[in-house]
C-alpha cells in the first residue's frame, strides 16, 4: 500500500480529488457514457494517500472492494464490468447522435468513448496464475 502523503496540502489535494472521483464514479452508476470503474480506482488511488479511512471503506465496500481486490492483484476488469461499461457508452453514443447536432464535441466525446473501451478490453478478464508468462 502507498505511503500518506507527507505535506497537509498533498492530503488535502488528494482528498478532494480522491472525494470528487468518488462523487463522480457515484454518479457514473447511474449516467450512461461515464466509466464508473476509472474513477474509482482513482478515487482509490487518492485516498491511500490522503486519507486511510475513505481508503478502508473502499477497499471494504459491497461493490467497490472487488473491483479494487482485482485491479491490485493483476490489473483485472471482470467481463461483466466490460459489458457493462461498452453497453452504456453505446448506449450514451446513441443518444448524442440522435439528440444533438453533429459537431466537433460529439465526435471527440465518442472517441474518447472508444478509446476508454479498447483500453478496458485490453485488461486481463481472470488473474494470471503465479509464475505463467503472459503471451
Amino acid at each position: 500500500m502507498t505511503r500518506i502523503a507527507r505535506s497537509k496540502l498533498a492530503r488535502l489535494l488528494y482528498a478532494i480529488l480522491a472525494y470528487v472521483s468518488l462523487g463522480i464514479g457515484l454518479v457514473a452508476i447511474v449516467i450512461p457514457g461515464l466509466p464508473t470503474t476509472e474513477f474509482i480506482l482513482l478515487a482509490a488511488w487518492a485516498a491511500t494517500r490522503s486519507s486511510p479511512r475513505l481508503s478502508a471503506w473502499l477497499e471494504n465496500h459491497r461493490l467497490f472492494g472487488p473491483i479494487l481486490y482485482n485491479w491490485r492483484n493483476g490489473k483485472v476488469i471482470q467481463r461483466r464490468a466490460k459489458v457493462s461499461a461498452t453497453l452504456s457508452m453505446l448506449l450514451c453514443a446513441g443518444l448524442m447522435l440522435t439528440f444533438l447536432e453533429h459537431h466537433w464535441p460529439v465526435f471527440l466525446a465518442i472517441g474518447g468513448m472508444a478509446l476508454g473501451n479498447l483500453w478496458i478490453w485490453s485488461r486481463p478478464e481472470r488473474p494470471t496464475a503465479p509464475g505463467s508468462v503472459a503471451q
